[in-house]
């Protein structure tokens, strides 16, 4: 079966009643752990981001907490998830914002991290690469934030 386009589904959805379309978002969500997730954030969390990024905050803490620091090995494989996590909460957020504040986040509990990520060149690209991907990041922002995450990111180099 081939998946509709959005416009085809936006089309369709219009024809709906409010009960079938609630219907339809129910089921949705009965499939996948990300559709679950996003119904959350949309219907619960995205009037407060702020509340939100504090959230995702307490998360990534515990996940940084949860490492196992006996190698290096264990130390990438969990600091790759905490990122693509991080990443996740970014889609469902779509705030560019909240993009850059939970990357320096990110970036500022690896740098404090131990053991040091300056001992493993994987960990030290990674922490580089995330960075970069801020630096593109911040111009597209309020005058305002750009300046404040400006300071933010030089500190972290």
């Amino acid at each position: 079966m081939k998946a509709a386009t959005v416009a085809q589904l936006k089309k369709e959805l219009q024809f709906k009643s409010q009960e079938e379309v609630m219907q339809l978002c129910l089921r949705l969500a009965r499939f996948k752990k990300e559709n679950k997730e996003l119904l959350t954030y949309l219907l619960f969390e995205s009037d407060s981001e702020e509340g939100y990024i504090e959230t995702v905050k307490e998360e990534i803490d515990e996940m940084f907490g949860d490492i196992n620091i006996n190698s290096y090995f264990y130390i990438k494989k969990s600091v790759r998830k905490i990122l693509r996590t991080i990443k996740k909460y970014i889609r469902y957020s779509g705030n560019k914002a909240t993009e850059v504040e939970l990357l320096l986040y990110f970036c500022e509990k690896l740098k404090s991290f131990r053991p040091s990520i300056q001992r493993n060149t994987t960990l030290k690209n990674l922490y580089h690469r995330q960075l970069g991907f801020i630096e593109k990041k911040i111009p597209a922002l309020h005058a305002d934030l750009q300046h404040d995450y400006s300071i933010i990111l030089e500190e972290l180099r």
